[in-house]
Order: structure tokens, then C-alpha cells, then sequence
């Protein structure tokens, strides 16, 4: 079991679009939603005063005899996790805001099994009890990308775009980026492609695009980055796009992956343009990995918006532990086999009254979009696992083990193809139902971070139980590392 305070102290990026689905910005440290919770947080002043989150309104029940049909796309980012863990290792529980359910279940690989014959995408689910409300049921959905070794991968054409401005001179912001770099420049084939963009006061390329072959080549320029200047980013961006756009492999893995700590202050900076930018090159099979080093500016809002307009996720880089897990254990993430995926639940209303979605918040979609193949939606990598947990209200002509809703997706094995439709039913437990608690868990110390009003009794306590059912599935010891940041967080509640 890893040790919480070995964790080096980051927090998560901020990238460039002041964009929100549902309410305005969020500064951490000076404006919290619930007298109760604002007890337990930090006092302005700190230093993540200028971290700045999206405001998250929580999903509510919807009556089935209202609308019976329920959508969003997938959510394939860990970034909330990450901030939460960092702002834990500084004696600080994190903002409401920043606490994105979604990506605290999606931080985590489940034991879902992979896809069979010609899909690239393998869908279950099963129906439980409610820890916090017995008179509930949750529903839980899984979705896993098909497993590929580096083997099966597509030949990798990668742009690096640094961030070297001033703000980024500390080992735990460009020290840290630099490493994860040259981890993931170890762990390339020969044939895989590297090129490196460069940005603070003026845009450079570092090196135009190199076999990692050259690796010694490539990790000695990464060596050299220094920081200093401000921070011209939309810029950058604009190069890195056409360099990746010039090394461009047909069929092959294209994706700029940046590294950065804070907004983007000289050049292209406004919402409307970055996201025209970032869609363009999208849509010509570009995709994008936001990578988050340091605190005290983030734009969580800019990061988040940038990623998902980017066919692209992003992951908050918090220790060289978190380096591991995303450059080495679960690399093979960066290679998309499911574009625009989105989910679409049809519930019976004799068997369910009511259903809350939790989380996802910004992903809901119109059902009408659902068949719509130009509707952008989110992307799974190899071997990537997606959950997601509706808590449902049973109506009257429930029965445990009858089928309670339909779960449909869609999803394309490349960009520009028709959307594939996959089935199943929703019913029943599983064999052991340990995915379910596991998962139940992770919501419920989700809800009580976020002190949430649909918590029921959920407690601290409650979610480490809830986790602990679920330990017997830990390949690499995540999901037991989370038990003790529900102690710590327990400890820090004043």
C-alpha cells in the first residue's frame, strides 16, 4: 500500500477556454455552496486560491412518467481524482467543485470483461441495493475498450507541447513534466514519432518530428527545457496542431499531448476561438492529452473543455506515482478504439418511478442526439474502463432480478464512420457484486466530499466499507490506496 504523504504536493492544470455548462467560475478557497461544508475549507488566502473549477449542479430524479429515457456521452478523464489526492497530501480537503464523481469512478480500472468478435467496445451492467438509501436501487453500467499491448497499437505519430514559462520553475511543475516525458519516450516503440513544441514568451520547435528510435536524442533536448517568460499558448497550440498535422500517419495514433500549469495569457486566448481551433484538427483525426502540473492558477474549466472538444482527455500529474500509472501502466490509453461514445438508458416505469444520474453533469445530452453521428461525444482507449451509477426510486411493480431499463450505445471504431449500436439489458446482480460496491463506494466519498443533499447517510466511514468489498480487483493497488485518503479526508473534517 502506497503512503498518502510520499505524494508529492501538484495540483491539476489550467489550460485556456473560460467555458461552463451550468454556472459560473469557482474560486477555491473563497466561495463554497453549503454553510456545513465551507466549515471544513481552506481559508482564502491559501495558495490554491486561484484554482478555478466550473460551478456543478447535481443531477436530480427525474420521474419516469415525465421522461423515461435518460443520455449523456462518456467520460473518460481521472483529473478530479488527482486534485483531490493533491489537495489531501496538503492537509486540505478539496473544493465542492472540484469533486467530478465521474472521473473519481473512472480514475479506476474495473474487472469488466473485454469486447468479443469484431467490437471494440464490451457493455454490462447490473442493478443493487442503495447503501444510502434502503429504499433505493442503484444501477450500475460498464463499458470496456478492447485490451491492446503496445504491440497492437498503431504506429504513434506524438507532439510534446511544453509549457516553459516562468510560473512552470519548480520540481514539482516542468521537474515532474520532464520526467513523465521522458517515461513515456522510454516506453515507445522505434518506429513511434516524437516532435517538441516549446511555449512561454515566443513559440519554438524543439525538435521536428524524431523516431523514438533517437530516444537518447529526444530525451536530451527534454533535459534541457528551462523555465522563464510568460506563457504564449494559443500559439503553441496552433504549431503543435500543424506539426502533427504535417507528420500525420494514416491509421495511425495522432495526438498532441501537452503539458502545462496555468492559462494560456499571450496570443489566441478566447473561448470561441481555442475551441474552433481544437475541433478543426479533431475532426482532420487529431487528438488531444491535457497533462496538469502545479496549483494556484488552474483553469480547471479551460482544461476540461479543451480536452473534450479535442477528441482527447486530460489527467492531472500529481506525483511520480501518477507519472507511472499514466505513461507506463496504462499507456495504451492514449490509443482511441471508441470515438464519440454515448449512452442512452430507456427505464420502465413499472418497474422504476424515479432515477438520478450521478454525475456527468456536463455531459448530459438531448436524447435526439443519440443517433446523431455529427454530435460529438467521448473517447475510450485500449483497454479503458467507463462506469456510471443511476440511484433509482423502485416503483410498485418492481421485482429483484426482472429487467428495469434498457442500456444502449454508440460508439465509432474510427472518426467519420457510422455509429455502432451495442444492447443489454439491465437486471439483476452479479455474481458477487463487488464492482457495484466497489463503485457505490467511490460515489458515496464523492457525495460526502461534495456534501451533496442526495448523501442520504452516506458517511466516510460507509464509503471505506463500501471500497473495501472491492479490494480483491487492485492489479496495481488504487483502489487500496483510496482507503486511506477516506481516512485522511475523515480526519480533516473539522
Amino acid at each position: 500500500m502506497r503512503h498518502l504523504f510520499n505524494i508529492l504536493a501538484v495540483a491539476l492544470v489550467g489550460i485556456c477556454v473560460a467555458s461552463c455548462s451550468k454556472g459560473g467560475f469557482y474560486m477555491d478557497g473563497l466561495v463554497y455552496p453549503e454553510e456545513d461544508y465551507e466549515a471544513s475549507m481552506p481559508e482564502p488566502g491559501d495558495e490554491e486560491a486561484g484554482d478555478r473549477f466550473d460551478e456543478i449542479v447535481e443531477n436530480d430524479f427525474i420521474k419516469t412518467s415525465d421522461q423515461n429515457v435518460s443520455t449523456f456521452s462518456i467520460d473518460a478523464d481521472g483529473a478530479a481524482y488527482g486534485y483531490m489526492r493533491k489537495m489531501l497530501s496538503k492537509g486540505m480537503l478539496p473544493s465542492a467543485y472540484s469533486v467530478r464523481i465521474e472521473e473519481f469512478l473512472n480514475y479506476f480500472t474495473f474487472n469488466y470483461a473485454d469486447p468479443t468478435g469484431d467490437h471494440t467496445v464490451a457493455v454490462n451492467s447490473e442493478v443493487g441495493p442503495c447503501p444510502w438509501n434502503e429504499e433505493h436501487r442503484l444501477v450500475r453500467l460498464g463499458l470496456k475498450g478492447k485490451s491492446m499491448d503496445l504491440s497492437q497499437t498503431p504506429p504513434a505519430n506524438f507532439v510534446f507541447m511544453v509549457d516553459v514559462s516562468g510560473s512552470m520553475d519548480s520540481a514539482d511543475k516542468l521537474g515532474l513534466l520532464k520526467s513523465c516525458l521522458a517515461t513515456l519516450v522510454d516506453n515507445l516503440r522505434p518506429d513511434d514519432r516524437v516532435s517538441i513544441i516549446t511555449y512561454a514568451s515566443s513559440v519554438e520547435k524543439l525538435i521536428g518530428s524524431t523516431p523514438a528510435s533517437e530516444a537518447n536524442k529526444i530525451k536530451k533536448a527534454i533535459a534541457k527545457l528551462n523555465a522563464r517568460g510568460s506563457t504564449a499558448g494559443g500559439a503553441a497550440m496552433k504549431m503543435a496542431y500543424e506539426e502533427a498535422l504535417e507528420n500525420f500517419i494514416e491509421g495511425g495514433n495522432n495526438r498532441v499531448i501537452m503539458g502545462t500549469d496555468g492559462d494560456f495569457n499571450v496570443g489566441v486566448t478566447s473561448t470561441d476561438a481555442l475551441l474552433e481551433m481544437v475541433q478543426d484538427y479533431a475532426d482532420k483525426g487529431i487528438y488531444l492529452t491535457v497533462c496538469g502540473f502545479g496549483s494556484g492558477n488552474l483553469n480547471d474549466s479551460m482544461m476540461e473543455t479543451i480536452s473534450n472538444k479535442g477528441n482527447g482527455t486530460y489527467q492531472y500529474i500529481d506525483s511520480e506515482l501518477e507519472m507511472v500509472k499514466v505513461f507506463v501502466h496504462e499507456n495504451s490509453k492514449f490509443y482511441s478504439v471508441a470515438n464519440d461514445t454515448k449512452v442512452q438508458i430507456t427505464f420502465d416505469p413499472e418497474k422504476v418511478d424515479s432515477y438520478r444520474l450521478i454525475g456527468y453533469e456536463n455531459r448530459v445530452m438531448s436524447n435526439e442526439d443519440f443517433e446523431n453521428d455529427k454530435k460529438d461525444a467521448g473517447e475510450i482507449g485500449a483497454g479503458q474502463t467507463i462506469t456510471a451509477l443511476y440511484e433509482i426510486i423502485p416503483a410498485e411493480g418492481f421485482e429483484s432480478g426482472q429487467q428495469v431499463a434498457a442500456f444502449d450505445v454508440r460508439y465509432k471504431k474510427a472518426l467519420g464512420q457510422e455509429s455502432i449500436l451495442l444492447t443489454d439489458e439491465v437486471k439483476g446482480v452479479s455474481s458477487d457484486g463487488s464492482e457495484l460496491s466497489f463503485a457505490a463506494g467511490v460515489a458515496a466519498y464523492g457525495m460526502v466530499l461534495r456534501d451533496s443533499k442526495h448523501k442520504g447517510t452516506a458517511d466516510y466511514d460507509m464509503a471505506a466499507s463500501l471500497v473495501e468489498q472491492g479490494l480483491a480487483f487492485d492489479p496495481h493497488g488504487y483502489r487500496a490506496e483510496l482507503l486511506e485518503l477516506i481516512s485522511t479526508a475523515k480526519s480533516l473534517v473539522r
